[in-house]
């Protein structure tokens, strides 16, 4: 709401006024408020949760350390989704489709969470929302994504070609002001096909609509949709795993959060995007922003919740910022780059499907089921193994630091 403000004081030649129309001071501001809200409004929601007495039930697994956990306020997710939605709303343009798209996701996935909570807290059950209904939820968000995504006219890429390329039926050629490249054999190419990047292959683009065929390319919205259904619930759900120790969920969508960042600003930017030679996404500018307000709510939120953690951010905090992660790597492009950079998330799912699938199996073949871990998810099986849970959060977060720089290194390496 600021930017338009300042953006009117700006036409006006107000002094400073212009200082909105950049994305790095906007995102700056935005990762600042949102520290802002985090730190000093956290405190205050602490304090109304302990008094409400929105504590936390533990189930005693025969970890170090668990039950002392009993009775620490939940439902901290609230923090994390003011210091996301206040900072976006305050300096994005709120008419930009990625914006209103991130904004959607969040709250959707927020209110899920928040449900859930709810049911567990409120109403004393601990099983909360059926899973059925959190699927079908999260179904929602696919869909409504997915829809927006596929369908919107300002969705778009611009891709550099050869000068002899041929134009499709919905392409034209485009002209950028700021191209780093000045060879006479490369142009760009305006589309809005639903391409995406393949990371470590040459020529690292692909086009959904490519596998119904040159006959059926209307239809790749069946292919489309279903593929960011499958994302939204696997990325969500990888990250209500990991949510299990002190500051694991936080600092680790914090740490994918920068990642996204870079990957956002790069494309976003049709200097760098030439220079890199990675698809440059008008409009996408503004995600900076609201991925900024992501960081700075994630580091907010882990002043209290890391070890001891003061706060939990419940399912409301965790399927949100799975969701987003997910909805964010999508819009721009990057979600084939899920598995490395989310490499936490999806190790700790796995771990989950690996130990129920072999115990079950074992079960069946020989009467008694078998283990492949102590415990599942894989951080409560180091957990068992004697480790202090504040040093396996740190190797967790070294590994996700890991990930992230090779995320963003596949930029170049093809």
């Amino acid at each position: 709401m600021l930017y338009y403000l300042f953006d009117y004081l700006d036409q006006l030649n107000f002094p400073g006024a212009g200082l909105f129309q950049f994305i790095s001071f906007r995102a700056s501001m935005a990762l600042i408020t949102s520290l802002v809200v985090s730190i000093f409004f956290g405190k205050k929601i602490i304090r109304l949760l302990q008094k409400q007495q929105i504590g936390e039930t533990v189930r005693d697994l025969g970890l170090q350390g668990q039950i002392e956990k009993t009775g620490t306020p939940t439902m901290g997710g609230i923090i994390i989704l003011s210091a996301i939605l206040i900072p976006t709303l305050l300096f994005a343009k709120l008419h930009n489709i990625y914006v209103i798209t991130m904004l959607l996701a969040t709250i959707w996935l927020g209110a899920i969470g928040f449900l859930d909570d709810y049911i567990k807290v409120f109403k004393k059950n601990k099983e909360g929302l059926a899973g059925k209904f959190k699927v079908i939820g999260q179904i929602g968000v696919g869909i409504i994504v997915g829809t927006i995504l596929y369908f919107s006219k300002d969705v778009q890429v611009h891709k550099r070609v050869d000068a002899d390329y041929k134009l499709q039926a919905d392409e034209s050629f485009v002209t950028h002001e700021h191209s780093a490249s000045k060879e006479e054999n490369v142009k760009w190419i305006k589309t809005d096909d639903m391409t995406t990047t393949i990371p470590f292959i040459k020529g690292n683009e692909f086009n959904y609509n490519w596998l119904m065929g040159d006959n059926n390319k209307s239809y790749g919205w069946l292919l489309f949709i279903p593929i960011v259904i499958f994302i939204v619930i696997a990325v969500s759900n990888g990250a209500n795993m990991t949510d299990g120790l002190d500051g694991l969920a936080t600092g680790t969508s914090a740490i994918i959060g920068i990642a996204l960042a870079v990957l956002a600003y790069v494309s976003s930017n049709a200097k760098f995007a030439d220079y890199l030679n990675v698809m440059y996404i008008p409009l996408a500018e503004e995600m900076v922003i609201f991925i900024a307000a992501f960081v700075g709510a994630c580091i907010g939120f882990l002043w209290y919740n890391s070890y001891p953690a003061q706060i939990f951010m419940g399912d409301t905090g965790s399927l949100a910022l799975g969701g987003i992660i997910a909805v964010f790597a999508i819009s721009i492009r990057k979600e084939l780059l899920i598995p490395v950079l989310c490499g936490v998330f999806l190790i700790e799912n796995l771990s989950v499907i690996l130990q129920v699938g072999y115990f079950k199996f074992t079960k069946k073949k020989f009467g008694e089921g078998r283990r492949i871990f102590l415990m599942a998810p894989l951080h409560h099986h180091y957990q068992k193994k004697g480790i202090h849970e504040a040093k396996i959060v740190s190797r967790f977060w070294i590994v996700a630091v890991l990930l992230a720089v090779i995320t963003i290194v596949t930029l170049k390496l093809r």
